[in-house]
């Protein structure tokens, strides 16, 4: 039988903790499915010039692509799927969620017609629901309260990384694409590069769906942190929970929905940059792609480091006061670089920014597990992944597109971008004392007061 964690004694009648060595494998093995998650829902994005050039299609229906394909499948399954992983195997959800992924992937390199990639991209979004609901239901039965910014943080790590691998990979195609039509695979028949890079990055993804049928799943924490507020775990348990609660929930959600709005937004910056400054798309994705990598994974374990300390030190709801502090940044620095005429002064302070999103980002799960109770932390897990995704995937790409068509100019694009900061940000961020009072108060009915 496992030892419980040091730091936190055991509550009678609840499993004891697991080991940290179990408790971090498991976590670095979900790490890694997030990174290829992460990439194969990027990669696109970077291949959309040779993908529309092959298959005769319009920046309408790659939009629809990028956005609605992925957006609306993987709001359609991550409920349901979260009330699978509150009740069953959550290790075999996930490896079958990166075998769906990785082969619609895969799939997508052989796409001949919108409605294929249109309908593959629906495939991606189904396999990876699965993921971040079944990851944080098992993180937050791996680790006690106090010790869950590291591992939750260390998670959210492979956001940057995913990002600055697959920008890396679309910038490599990019420049092989200027010399190489086609790919001679003997039997297998000649392929283009963008169809190379789909297999490259789809099919190795099921050997990780493989490590997660044989890796031992934790205990479910249903015992330790029981709430009067709630007779069980099912979905009607769960969404009433939540309506219960819907002030905390709304107000702490509307933050983290602003950082997906920004950062989805974000998929326009490499026309941004070649419009406003005159980058190839190739300096772009290796600019981006190596500051991701310098930045991002630096910035997500810090704060999950800091969330650790503060928390250990006695401000236990640390992980949204990193949470507010990151959305400031964010904020502060999301417009500015729109209005500057040099193109390196303008990609450094977005790395600043990339700061910001990273820390949002890091905290955000960490903050909700503090007011979820572990019951239905499955199905709270998958709403939020739901809201947070459609409202980025939705609004962000639809805003910019929008607001430089109808108003500034497509050339202009850039205004669309420092205008979606100041649209969607501004009362957000005046509402942050308010948002954390309610928290505070919902987190200390739930795990009573904090000192």
């Amino acid at each position: 039988m496992s030892r419980p964690e040091q730091g936190r004694p055991a509550i009678e009648g609840a499993a004891p903790w697991p080991t940290a060595r179990a408790g971090w494998t498991l976590v670095v093995l979900l790490t890694i499915a997030y990174v290829f998650s992460f990439v194969d829902r990027y990669i696109l994005g970077l291949l959309i010039e040779p993908i529309k050039a092959d298959l005769g299609l319009t920046d309408e229906q790659i939009g629809w692509v990028i956005g609605p394909a992925f957006a609306v499948f993987y709001a359609t399954m991550g409920l349901p799927l979260g009330w699978l992983v509150d009740r069953k195997r959550r290790t075999w959800i996930v490896a079958v969620g990166i075998a769906v992924w990785s082969l619609a992937t895969a799939a997508s390199g052989l796409a001949t017609k919108f409605w294929h990639l249109f309908s593959t991209r629906m495939l991606v979004g189904a396999g990876e629901a699965t993921l971040s609901p079944a990851a944080y239901s098992m993180i937050g039965d791996s680790f006690p309260p106090e010790k869950r910014g590291k591992p939750v943080a260390f998670y959210s790590m492979a956001l940057t990384l995913g990002a600055g691998i697959a920008s890396l990979i679309g910038g490599a195609v990019l420049v092989w694409a200027k010399s190489t039509q086609s790919v001679d695979l003997g039997p297998l028949g000649t392929i283009k590069p963008w169809q190379l890079t789909f297999f490259a990055v789809g099919l190795p993804g099921l050997i990780v769906a493989a490590l997660f049928m044989v890796i031992a799943e934790p205990s479910r924490r249903t015992t330790a942190e029981a709430t009067p507020d709630l007779a069980g775990n099912s979905f009607r348990d769960a969404m009433g929970y939540a309506a219960r609660h819907w002030k905390p929930y709304l107000g702490f959600v509307s933050l983290v929905c602003v950082m997906t709005i920004i950062a989805y937004s974000q998929g326009f910056l490499p026309s941004v940059f070649e419009r406003s400054w005159g980058w190839p798309r190739e300096q772009y994705a290796f600019a981006n792609g190596i500051a991701l990598l310098a930045i991002g994974p630096v910035t997500v374990f810090a704060a999950g480091w800091l969330s650790d300390l503060m928390s250990q030190k006695g401000k236990l709801d640390a992980p949204f006061r990193l949470l507010a502090a990151g959305y400031v940044i964010m904020f502060a620095s999301g417009f500015g670089p729109y209005f500057i005429e040099q193109g390196w002064l303008a990609f450094a302070l977005l790395c600043i920014n990339t700061v910001g999103i990273a820390t949002v980002s890091a905290v955000g799960v960490t903050s909700l597990l503090l007011i979820t109770p572990a019951p239905i932390r499955g199905q709270i897990v998958a709403l939020y992944y739901v809201v947070i995704s459609m409202t980025g995937l939705l609004l962000g790409p639809t805003t910019v597109g929008s607001l430089s068509t109808r108003v500034f100019g497509e050339e202009e694009i850039r205004y669309a971008m420092a205008s979606v900061v100041l649209l969607y940000g501004t009362i957000p961020l005046l509402l942050i004392p308010i948002i954390g009072r309610l928290f505070r108060k919902q987190m200390k009915e739930l795990s009573g007061d904090m000192e």
